[in-house]
């Protein structure tokens, strides 16, 4: 073992030895190492100044291919006819149209846009000056609330008020005139008049006795007067509100009568700014502080009548926005900034192209314009059709002159069924897409499917009138019972008084389409009575009679009982609260007891 240890020290000795270098080898070591990181260091150097070429080359060939691209800021957007600028730029709300007279040529004063028929037709003057032409079209309305809020006519007060005032004056002494007479007549009448009376209703049939009414009372009459001096002020504002928008000497449009479709369209004419010039690969332009300037046509000052002359109306060519239904000719309007309103005057010659949705007018003056419509063009409707479609969720169809409307409700949601114009399909962007019952409405009322009446349209339509609590009344308690039965239009309830109601109501229990001749009960409802009627639609006139084996009930739940089955009531109880609602809104929104 011990000679074991000592070859082991013997070892480490030998290998220590061994370990010592000499000072020339030390130097050439050292050498070699500097040598070693030298040559590193120019391989780093090589390799970052092959990167750094690589890099100056790719922003060199970037650089020359923006330069060929700006090159290229002129010959891609100008006509190769004309060689002047359009460019066209569009996303889901608004479109832009830009066109810029570079050459200033007088034989090419028709502007269209990317193979379009939008665009315009302009003068020679225009043709040969420094402008460009920019078309804005907002596919929203957001110039009409600017509008301030119309105060009531002075000139429609005077003349109202004091009509008011006097009919219900000589209204109130009438009725106290005709209570005194009515008194003292049913004192000193004889008993032979009161005997001939008994006789002559004991004549009449016995149904229609227990169905006659009271004899009128003191609030009956008060309440027959002053609805027909209502009527009247109705009347006699009616006639006003309708003449006003048609007067020459005030253009303004009124919009509790007109609505406007399809957005804004903005037009203006602007100052051609400087262009670019290419200079020693450079390219320059003259940056302007003011920054665009608007072009002002037609001059504010002539100097004499030949000069006015020289500045006629710009025709115009747009293109009706394709979610948007005109029923009748779209009327145009221009925004008066100074008034704060829109106006028909300054507008000529207005041609619409259904088929091609395109619509040219002349413009004396550029600023916004919009399409107008007829806000009551499809009202009064010509019938209507509320059918269960399965627990929640229900069918409402509204037939105009012109359209069809179909709307499903379910749960709390609406949505659009269906369109047809003269009796064909028409598909819609709104179909298919669920949504809130307001926004709904605010959705068909921008597409132009106007079905709702506002708190002024009964001056422009023609009403079937009826008191508005007997209406609302009528309304929640369909709604409560749609989920299992149909209600209809019926031609009655125009032969009624504003008392009551009268619609036709059947079980409807099958996803089904209804039979041609359908089963359907005649119900008359006054808000706290409703009562099955003997009549049908093709009846020669109106009757009250009740008919036969039916009685008096408080509600229309407890009327429809009489001759519902159990499956029917039972879908009626599983109805859903927001259901119930959504329904409840679409009917006092559509109003559909009082505007068919």
């Amino acid at each position: 073992m011990l000679i074991a240890f000592l070859k082991v020290v013997a070892f480490v000795k030998s290998g220590s030895k061994k370990k010592k270098i000499t000072k020339a080898e030390r130097l050439k070591q050292l050498q070699e190492e500097e040598e070693k990181r030298q040559k590193e260091e120019e391989e780093a150097r090589v390799k970052h100044e092959k990167e750094e070429m690589e890099r100056l080359e790719i922003q060199r060939t970037e650089k020359e291919k923006w330069r060929k691209l700006e090159a290229k800021q002129a010959s891609t957007l100008a006509d190769l006819d004309s060689g002047n600028m359009e460019k066209v730029i569009q996303d889901e709300n608004v479109t832009l149209y830009v066109w810029a007279n570079l050459k200033k040529n007088p034989r090419y004063r028709s502007v269209r846009f990317s193979e379009t028929q939008i665009g315009f037709e302009i003068p020679r003057i225009l043709a040969t000056s420094d402008i460009a032409l920019r078309l804005l079209h907002t596919h929203y309305d957001h110039v009409t609330p600017l509008r301030p809020v119309p105060a009531a006519s002075q000139e429609n007060t005077s003349t109202v008020t004091p009509f008011v005032k006097g009919e219900v004056k000589s209204v109130e002494a009438a009725i106290s005139k005709n209570l005194q007479e009515e008194c003292k007549q049913q004192e000193n009448e004889p008993h032979s008049v009161h005997e001939e009376e008994t006789k002559v209703m004991e004549e009449q049939d016995d149904t229609e006795r227990q169905t006659e009414e009271p004899e009128a009372t003191k609030c009956d009459l008060e309440m027959k007067l002053l609805s027909e001096t209502v009527s009247a002020a109705q009347m006699l504002l009616l006639e006003n509100a309708c003449e006003k928008p048609y007067s020459f000497e005030d253009p303004e449009v009124d919009l509790y009568q007109f609505t406007t479709l399809g957005g804004v369209y903005h037009l203006d004419i602007l100052e051609l700014p400087p262009q670019c010039k290419p200079v020693k690969g450079w390219m320059i332009v003259e940056i302007l502080k003011e920054g665009l300037q608007k072009y002002v046509y037609p001059p504010e000052t002539t100097e004499d009548f030949e000069m006015e002359n020289a500045f006629p109306p710009i025709e115009v060519m747009l293109k009706v926005h394709e979610n948007v239904i005109f029923f009748e000719d779209p009327m145009v309007a221009r925004w008066d900034a100074e008034g704060k309103h829109w106006k028909t005057d300054g507008i000529s010659n207005v041609s619409y192209q259904p088929e091609d949705r395109l619509i040219t007018f002349s413009l004396e003056t550029f600023g916004p314009v919009t399409l107008i419509q007829d806000a009551h063009v499809n009202m009064p409707y010509q019938s209507w059709e509320l059918r269960p479609l399965d627990v929640n969720k229900v069918l409402l169809t509204v037939t105009t002159v012109f359209t069809e409307i179909q709307i499903q409700i379910k749960e709390n949601l609406c949505k659009l069924a269906s369109i047809k114009l003269n009796n064909k399909r028409h598909s819609s962007a709104l179909e298919e897409k669920w949504m809130s019952p307001v926004s709904f409405i605010i959705a068909l009322k921008e597409a132009g499917l106007n079905i709702f009446p506002t708190g002024h349209s009964h001056f422009y339509v023609v009403t079937n009138y009826k008191l508005p609590l007997v209406e609302m009344k009528a309304y929640r308690q369909m709604a409560l019972l749609s989920s299992a039965f149909a209600f209809s239009w019926s031609r009655w309830n125009t032969e009624c008084d504003p008392k009551n109601v009268v619609f036709k109501v059947r079980e409807h229990l099958t996803k089904e389409e209804p039979s041609q001749n359908p089963n359907w009960n005649f119900l008359m409802f006054s808000g706290d009575r409703a009562q099955s009627l003997k009549i049908n639609e093709s009846s020669e006139a109106f009757s009250k009679a009740l008919k036969e084996e039916t009685e008096f009930h408080s509600t229309l739940y407890h009327m429809v009982k009489d001759f519902a089955s159990k499956e029917a009531m039972e879908k009626v109880r599983l109805s859903s609260c927001q259901f119930i609602d959504s329904v409840c809104h679409l009917l006092l929104s559509t109003r559909l007891l009082s505007y068919s």
